[in-house]
C-alpha cells in the first residue's frame, strides 16, 4: 500500500485529486444514443452466432426385425427398452442446451434403426423435447426415416403435428420376393399405403430408397422397380449398390445366392442415372438425386464439412472443430445418461491436414464438387497439382470442369470440378490418385518451411 506524507514524521498526506479525463456526458440524448449503438452491436453479434447454422441427428436403434444386409447399430426385439432410452435421449438432447443455445439448427434428421418403430407417444415426446431444448430455424428441413410396415396415419399425423416435414421411406424394391429374401418386412403394397399417408398427412418432401443388386434380382426386375418409385412422385430418390457387409446374414449366404457382377451393378446405375433425369429427378451427389431445389440439406452437412451434432448409441458429430462418437451399446448408453459416467467413446480435434483430405472425399461425392480458390483460400496450398490429374480424368470422361459463370456452386469463384457418372463408379480410386498428390504437395511444403526455418540468417 502506498502512503504520501512527510520521511519524518511519517504523517499521512492526502493525495492529490488525480485528473479527469473523461470528457462529461453533455445530455441524456448522448447517453440514449450510445446505448442504441451497443444495442445494435449486441444484435449484430448474436446474428453472426445465429448464422452459424448446426445440424441435429438422432439415433433410433430398434427394429422391428434386422435385415440380411444391415450392419447399422440396430437393435430387433428389444422394445422392454425404448422408455428407458427415450428418458436418456432426451437427457442428453437437453444436457446440449447450453452449448448450443446460440446456434440456429437448420437440419433435424431422426433416423436408426426404425424410428417409425419407436410408437406414436415416444415421438411426440421426443419431438417436444427437441423443439423446446433447440432454436430451430422458421425453415428447418426436419426429417424422419419410416419403413413402410410401420407407418400408420395416426403415427404421421402426429409426427407432421410435431415438425416433421421431409421423410424417408425405406422402399427398397418393388418386388415382393426380393424384399422377402432379404429380410425387410413388407410389401410393396405397404409402401403404397404408406406413401397416401404420408402424402394426406399434408407433407410435401418424400424420398424413397432403393437398392440394386438384390440377390436374384434382373436388369428387368431393376427397371420395374426404378419406374414404380416414380409412379409415386417422390421429390427424392436414393440409389444404393447392396454391399455384402462382413457378419451379415447375407455375408454368409454370398456363396449360395446368385449375385449381380461389377458390370451388371455399373449397367443398372448408369441407366437409373439416366432415367431419373428423363423424370426431372437431377443427380447431385453418387447415390442421391432430387427434383431442383428438394435436395437433403441435412446429407448435404456431410459432404460440405458442416457442423452437426449426434445424440444416441454410436452417433457421429462434427462440432467446434471436435470430432466424436458415443458408445455403440444400447445399455452403456442408458447407464451413462442416468449415472454420469463418460459415453463418449472416441473424441478428436480435426487438424487442417486432415479437413483438406476431407474436402476432397466428401465434396467429389457431389456434383457440386471442388472449387479451386475455394481449395487455395481455405487450406492456403496450391491447386495446380490437382488440376493437372483432374485434366487427366477429364480425358477419359471421368470429370467435368466448370467455369465460375457456368457453375452452381454457393461457395467459391474459382474453377469447379466434379465426377461425371462414369467417374463415381470409379471415385475411390479416382479420388485416391487425388489424395496421393495432395500428401505429396503436404510434404513437400513441410520440408520447404523446415528448411527455411533451419537455414542460417544471411550476411
Amino acid at each position: 500500500m502506498l502512503f504520501f506524507g512527510n520521511k519524518k514524521t511519517g504523517n499521512r498526506v492526502t493525495p492529490p485529486p488525480r485528473p479527469r479525463h473523461q470528457k462529461p456526458v453533455a445530455s441524456l440524448k448522448t447517453v440514449r444514443r450510445h446505448q442504441k449503438q451497443e444495442e445494435k452491436r449486441i444484435r449484430e453479434l448474436e446474428k453472426g452466432l445465429k448464422d452459424h447454422r448446426l445440424g441435429l441427428y438422432l439415433h433410433i436403434p430398434f427394429c422391428k426385425s434386422k435385415c440380411a444386409y444391415c450392419d447399422f447399430y440396430s437393435l430387433p426385439g428389444h422394445e422392454v427398452r425404448m422408455d428407458a432410452y427415450l428418458k436418456a435421449l432426451c437427457a442428453n438432447l437437453t444436457e446440449m442446451e447450453s452449448s448450443v443455445q446460440a446456434r440456429t439448427v437448420d437440419t433435424v434428421y431422426i433416423g436408426g434403426g426404425t424410428p417409425s418403430f419407436f410408437g406414436e407417444k415416444r415421438l411426440k415426446t421426443l419431438l417436444n423435447t427437441i423443439h423446446k431444448t433447440f432454436q430451430l430455424a422458421k425453415d428447418c428441413e426436419f426429417t424422419m426415416e419410416c419403413n413402410p410396415e410401420s407407418v400408420t396415419p395416426k403415427l404421421i399425423k402426429t409426427v407432421r403435428k410435431g415438425g416433421v416435414n421431409r421423410i424417408s421411406l425405406g422402399m427398397q424394391s418393388a418386388q415382393n420376393d426380393e424384399l422377402k429374401a432379404v429380410g425387410r418386412p413388407h410389401t410393396f403394397d405397404q409402401v403404397q399405403s404408406a406413401v397416401a399417408a404420408i402424402r394426406k398427412a399434408g407433407i410435401k418432401n418424400l424420398s424413397l430408397d432403393l437398392i440394386y443388386g438384390l440377390p436374384e434380382q434382373s436388369d428387368e426386375d431393376w427397371k420395374h422397380s426404378v419406374e414404380a418409385a416414380l409412379a409415386l412422385a417422390p421429390e427424392h430418390l436414393s440409389l444404393y449398390a447392396l454391399t455384402l457387409e462382413e457378419g451379415t446374414p447375407l455375408w454368409k449366404r454370398r456363396n449360395l445366392v446368385p449375385m449381380a457382377d461389377d458390370d451388371a451393378l455399373a449397367d443398372r446405375y448408369l441407366w437409373a442415372v439416366q432415367r431419373l433425369k428423363e423424370a426431372g429427378l437431377e443427380q447431385y451427389e453418387i447415390s442421391n438425386f432430387a427434383r431442383p431445389g428438394w435436395e437433403s440439406r441435412h446429407n448435404l452437412k456431410y459432404w460440405r464439412g458442416q457442423e452437426y451434432i449426434g445424440f444416441g448409441p454410436s452417433a457421429h458429430s462434427d462440432f467446434g472443430g471436435c470430432r466424436y462418437s458415443y458408445v455403440s451399446d444400447l445399455e452403456e448408453y442408458i447407464d451413462g445418461m442416468v449415472s454420469g459416467t463418460p459415453i463418449v467413446a472416441e473424441s478428436e480435434q480435426i487438424p487442417q491436414k486432415e479437413r483438406a483430405r476431407e474436402y476432397l472425399i466428401f465434396r467429389l461425392r457431389t456434383t457440386e464438387g471442388i472449387d479451386s480458390e475455394e481449395y487455395r483460400h481455405r487450406f492456403r496450398m496450391d491447386f495446380a497439382p490437382l488440376r493437372a490429374k483432374l485434366e487427366e480424368y477429364e480425358a477419359h470422361g471421368w470429370a467435368v470442369r466448370t467455369s465460375p459463370a457456368d457453375a452452381a456452386s454457393e461457395q467459391g469463384s474459382g474453377e469447379q470440378w466434379h465426377f461425371t457418372p462414369e467417374g463415381f463408379l470409379l471415385s475411390n480410386q479416382l479420388i485416391g490418385g487425388l489424395l496421393e498428390i495432395q500428401e505429396s504437395e503436404m510434404v513437400r511444403h513441410s520440408a520447404s518451411a523446415l528448411r527455411e526455418h533451419s537455414s542460417p540468417p544471411k550476411e
